[in-house]
């Protein structure tokens, strides 16, 4: 664990972001800012809105708190090695891979990570597999664009809302059953978390009831979910097979489905999970004895850990010297 004397001097915790999660990443970035700010370290924080930010000179690490486009994709740790800056989470192609759904799924497959059937189409296209499907576009987070087809006469309704964010869209088969998610701290699987929905889908608005409270949508979070515990151990190893197989070191969030006779299937992996007050990434920390602030404290130093193992970015106290 890092320490308070052991933290970057000066972090900048980059917020924001130009995609269609902006609002969730400006709220967990301020929650990221305060606890480093609890811990003694000097805190900037940048919104960015493209990639012409700007970094104060004296910047030891950047702490990434971007969900979805341009946060997620490998575009921001890119411009940050570049730029010659550490930052938090994984490297460019870890979250490359992670974020684009159709990589995610041939790396699931390639390492024999239990994933539901699928197939790639372009927008236009209808889909081989008969319903009920799930329809994605290849790049969006937060359940951006996803849409659920239990009937045929939706289909194309479903193709279309998925369209307006992607020309490459994942269909799977749908999977019913209990939705759950595994936290992921480097070789730690935190408790598994159970969602509950009310309406029975976990979109945008049900995620992240601060954003728009007129909508009237939430749901139940059991952590650690009712699960035994042989079964519980299996889906952990699941969610950790799942995470090295993207290439992952760091941390992240890994959702997935247990089916109703019993088995459990991956959906994704999420490399910058919301920490919002209404996360699920720090509930489950929580759930396991990681306050708030020890978990920003904890990803620093697997962040530390991952490019001290071949991470690009040099840090630059070496140019202070």
């Amino acid at each position: 664990m890092t320490t308070r004397e052991e933290l970057p001097k000066k972090i900048a915790v980059l917020m924001g972001g130009p995609g269609s999660e902006r609002e969730v990443s400006l709220a967990t970035g301020r929650g990221v800012a305060k606890a480093l700010r609890s811990l003694g370290a000097e805190v900037v924080e940048i919104d960015v809105r493209n990639e012409d930010f700007q970094l104060p000179n004296d910047v030891d690490l950047a702490f990434i708190t971007i969900h979805g486009t341009f946060g997620e994709d490998g575009q921001i740790q890119k411009i940050l090695e570049d730029r010659g800056v550490r930052y938090s989470g994984d490297g460019v192609e870890g979250s490359r891979n992670a974020f684009d759904k159709i990589l995610s799924k041939q790396k699931f497959l390639e390492h024999k990570v239990a994933t539901p059937e699928s197939e790639v189409i372009d927008v236009g296209r209808r889909p081989k597999m008969s319903v009920p499907l799930v329809v994605k576009p290849a790049r969006q987070g937060s359940t951006v664009g996803v849409v659920i087809v239990k009937n045929e006469n939706e289909l194309d309704g479903a193709m279309k809302e998925a369209g307006k964010y992607d020309r490459k869209l994942l269909v799977e088969k749908f999977v019913s059953g209990r939705e759950l998610t595994i936290g992921i701290l480097g070789d730690q699987a935190l408790p598994i978390i159970e969602i509950i929905p009310k309406g029975g889908f976990y979109d945008f608005n049900t995620k992240y009831p601060f954003l728009n409270p007129t909508a009237g949508a939430s749901a139940q979070h059991v952590c650690p979910a009712n699960i035994d515990a042989t079964l519980t151990k299996k889906i952990q190893e699941l969610a950790l097979r799942a995470f090295r197989a993207l290439g992952l070191m760091v941390y992240a969030r890994v959702d997935v489905i247990l089916s109703d006779t019993g088995e459990p299937f991956v959906l994704e992996a999420n490399t910058i999970p919301g920490m919002t007050e209404t996360s699920l990434l720090p509930e489950a920390a929580a759930a396991a004895g990681i306050g708030y602030a020890d978990l920003c404290a904890r990803i620093i130093a697997l962040s530390r850990l991952r490019q001290g193992c071949g991470g690009q970015a040099r840090d630059r106290t070496e140019d202070k010297r």
